[in-house]
């Protein structure tokens, strides 16, 4: 999983949520910006558990909490190095989210000159799933051109677009929404509602 710094911090945090909470093991890179992200959108000053995930870590156990931090483990963006960095490491899938422009155009452009797009890059080269969750807009011919170049690559581009025919009723219910839609392209079981069937009484009249 990779956070670069576009807003959204709060999609990141919840999909961390929901994947630990499951006991799923996610290795975690993040940008420069994203730390500044975090850090403005949910005044996140260290990466670990208890400050991405803060209620899950605040329900947790000492034994339990100990076990959310094993199977949360986080590279620095420079170490390019890192087990991510290699087509060897096998895993599941690639999230960035949220994804800025900037860290678009360098996964487009195939720059692995940080850890955070060349683990892109190895997703990409090894067929494995990426999934890039682009946040910004409006979007100029560049950022278009670039989604092209990942989607032609076999990224799938996921925008944080809610759906609001599932009538949320608080921010919250919006970013589960997108959260939703990333588990579903990770093939993960979840309880959030994303799909138009948990619309419940939406019926044409």
């Amino acid at each position: 999983m990779g956070i670069s710094g576009a807003s959204g911090a709060w999609y990141a945090q919840r999909l961390l949520e929901i994947l630990l909470s499951q006991g799923h093991e996610i290795h975690l890179v993040v940008s420069d910006y994203g730390k500044r992200l975090l850090f403005d959108e949910s005044g996140i000053k260290s990466l670990d558990v208890a400050s991405l995930c803060p209620k899950l870590a605040k329900a947790a156990s000492r034994a339990e909490l100990a076990g959310l931090s094993s199977r949360l483990i986080i590279h620095p963006n420079k170490d390019v190095g890192a087990v991510i960095a290699s087509g060897s490491f096998l895993h599941d899938g690639m999230v960035v989210i949220p994804c800025s422009s900037a860290s678009l155009g360098s996964m487009a452009t195939g720059s692995g000159s940080n850890l955070l797009c060349r683990a892109a890059m190895v997703t990409l080269k090894e067929r494995r799933p990426l999934i890039v969750c682009h946040r910004e807009m409006p979007l100029n011919l560049i950022d278009i051109r670039n989604m092209e170049s990942l989607a032609l690559a076999g990224a799938t581009i996921c925008s944080p677009n809610p759906g609001f025919y599932l009538l949320p009723k608080t921010v919250e219910e919006v970013v589960d929404f997108t959260v939703g839609k990333v588990l579903d392209l990770l093939k993960v079981e979840h309880a959030l509602k994303t799909r138009w069937e948990s619309a419940g009484n939406a019926k044409p009249q």
